[in-house]
């Protein structure tokens, strides 16, 4: 039987890379002759959500928050860098996405030992939900595209999570964060889950 595979719909994400891409190709270029390599930048930003987390972790909320902001372009560069290069690979895209899981659940861990040291453990209830819903959110997409079906849909991506994120952690108002993370990211996933089983039905009425 033919599987069915949705058109990819063209996410926030995708929106924001081609307006910025005038913004973001000739600082790629930049750093690409200064001799950075994509990979470079993948870890730098990394490292920069690192310790953001951990000055979130020890009570510098706004500190962290501006820590993850300046490092948050990294994200965006790498991949143009690699296109500029002629370096795209699959081994890169690969680290490009484990180290957007990584450096979202770091900072989700921050915000969660935050609250560990506070005592307020109905918040680490809620930033552990929000880091799952974080997870399933990505697992689904991945899950999903290595069957055959197309998962690129839903409110909360990690882009539009991280806008809720990273001002919350500014202004210093990470219960915001806390409260809105959980529920969207969780209806995320399970829009996505939804959207599978449409295509999955689909193909099961399809004559074999």
């Amino acid at each position: 039987m033919e599987r069915t595979v949705d058109k990819d719909p063209m996410t926030f994400t995708d929106m924001m890379r081609l307006r910025f891409k005038g913004v973001i190709d000739p600082i790629a270029g930049f750093l690409s002759r200064l001799g950075f390599k994509p990979n470079t930048i993948t870890y730098l930003g990394l490292l920069g959500n690192a310790i953001g987390a951990v000055l979130v972790a020890f009570g510098y909320i706004t500190w962290g928050g501006i820590v993850v902001l300046l490092t948050a372009p990294f994200d965006a560069l790498d991949g143009s860098m690699a296109r500029l290069r002629g370096e795209a690979t699959s081994w890169g895209a690969f680290v490009d996405s484990v180290s957007d899981r990584y450096a979202e659940l770091l900072l989700l861990g921050g915000l969660m030992v935050f609250y560990l040291r506070q005592g307020t453990w109905w918040a680490c209830a809620l930033v552990y939900l929000a880091a799952g819903g974080s997870v399933m959110v990505s697992y689904v997409k991945a899950r999903a595209e290595s069957l055959g079906y197309e998962a690129k849909i839903g409110i909360l991506t990690r882009l539009e999570r991280y806008l809720v994120l990273v001002p919350c952690l500014i202004f210093n108002i990470p219960l915001i964060t806390a409260g809105v993370l959980p529920v969207l990211a969780n209806l995320t996933a399970f829009q996505r889950i939804y959207h599978v089983g449409q295509q999955a039905h689909r193909d099961e009425k399809k004559p074999e």
